[in-house]
Parts: structure tokens; C-alpha cells; sequence
């Protein structure tokens, strides 16, 4: 596989980082308005660090991601979502460090070889989908999980996202598009009990500036990958 380049930071990367201080700036001033504990606002620190990543399809991010998913499982776990709780901890933390393996043993320069899903393929995700997304629906009310929509749509797609990014299907990152616009309706939605979660709300909108250029980037990527296989064919 190629190596990576040396090479002088894009305009993009002037403006991720910028974005990136300008919300943590944000963070640290809500954080300390609404009188939020350091350790429910200190994985998102840490995930600024992994958007940075993902916007670039580094597969580094899935390493920093993996060990941040655990600070997150003890936030969600507070503020009674539990069904993000269970996807931290028992989706996240694992998967993520599965697929840091994976993408490593797959190099392309900072990223991976990454692939697209059959229309087959596409059908069995979207049937499954729908009959997961069921049952999380009567599941979760019944352990006294608060914003049941919401709450199981946006952690069943997170875990279907996982499984796409570990086995390195370029879709993953429409997907996250998708599942960063209902983060940002769920932490709207919980302004009103929980305004505390002002950071949370921050942190999203920042997170999905970051996956929009990394839907670019990804195909950018996976465009010049099948380049590469034509010319050597």
C-alpha cells in the first residue's frame, strides 16, 4: 500500500482545527455556565480529537474512539439513556477497537482499503434494520429508558455503522450523516429537562461538520483506491 505523504496543512485542515478550538472554547464556557462536572464534559474533549480524525478517514480515530466510548457510557448511563449506555459499552468500546485492527492490517496511507455494499447486502441491512429497531421500541420503555425514539434510532444505527466501518463499506459515512442529524434532535429534544446538555448539543453540531467532509473524503479515497486497481490491471 502507499505510503503516506508529507505534506503542508490543507485550507480544510486550518478550518477543522479552528472549529475545533472555537468548540472547545464553547464547551468549556457551557460546561462551567450550567456548573456540568468535568468528567460528564470530558469525553467530549477527547471526541473533538476523534471528528479531527474522522474527517480524514484516519483509522487512528477508531483507536481514540474505542477508549473514549467508556467515558461516554458512564454519562449516558447518568442521564438514563440506556440504550446508549449499552451501546458504549458493549458496541462501541469493542467494535472500535476491533476495527482499528482490522483497518490496520488493511493500510492505505492514513486510512484503509475500503469497499461498497451489493444491492443484496443493502436489502438484508435495511430488513434487519427495521425488525431491531421493533424490538428496541417495546425493550426499552420497559427498563424506564427516557426519549425511546429517539434514544433506539440513533444507537441501532449507530451499531450498524460500526459494522459497516469495521468491515470498511464506504457507506458508513451517509449513514453517520443521517445519524448525526437525529443526535442533534435528541439533544434539542432534552434541552428542555436537561439544559445542561448544551455541550452535548455543541459537540454534535461540530461532529457533524466532521462527518460531512469525511463522506467527501471517503470517497475521495475509495475513488483513487479503485484508480490504483485499474492501473494495475
Amino acid at each position: 500500500m502507499p505510503e503516506a505523504k508529507n505534506k503542508k496543512f490543507s485550507k480544510k485542515d486550518i478550518f477543522i482545527f479552528i472549529l475545533m478550538g472555537c468548540t472547545a472554547v464553547l464547551i468549556t464556557a457551557a460546561g462551567i455556565y450550567f456548573n456540568q462536572s468535568f468528567l460528564r464534559i470530558l469525553p467530549l474533549y477527547i471526541s473533538l480529537v476523534v471528528g479531527l480524525l474522522q474527517s480524514r478517514v484516519n483509522r487512528y480515530a477508531c483507536l481514540v474512539g474505542s477508549i473514549n466510548s467508556l467515558l461516554y457510557g458512564v454519562v449516558y448511563f447518568y442521564y438514563g439513556l440506556y440504550g446508549s449506555f449499552f451501546s458504549a459499552v458493549l458496541f462501541s468500546f469493542p467494535i472500535q477497537l476491533l476495527t482499528f485492527i482490522r483497518w490496520n492490517k488493511n493500510k492505505w496511507e492514513h486510512s484503509t482499503v475500503l469497499c461498497k455494499l451489493t444491492a443484496k447486502q443493502r436489502i438484508l441491512l435495511t430488513v434487519g434494520f427495521i425488525a431491531a429497531l421493533i424490538a428496541m421500541w417495546v425493550i426499552l420503555p420497559l427498563i424506564g429508558s427516557q426519549y425511546v425514539f429517539l434514544d433506539s434510532l440513533t444507537n441501532l444505527l449507530g451499531i450498524v455503522i460500526y459494522f459497516l466501518t469495521m468491515f470498511a463499506f464506504v457507506e458508513y459515512t451517509f449513514l453517520m450523516i443521517i445519524n448525526g442529524i437525529i443526535g442533534i434532535a435528541l439533544y434539542v429534544q432534552m434541552l428542555g429537562e436537561t439544559p445542561e446538555m448544551t455541550t452535548y448539543l455543541i459537540y454534535s453540531v461540530y461532529s457533524f461538520i466532521c462527518i460531512v467532509i469525511a463522506f467527501f473524503q471517503a470517497k475521495k479515497i475509495y475513488n483513487s483506491q479503485q484508480t490504483e486497481v485499474q492501473n494495475e490491471n
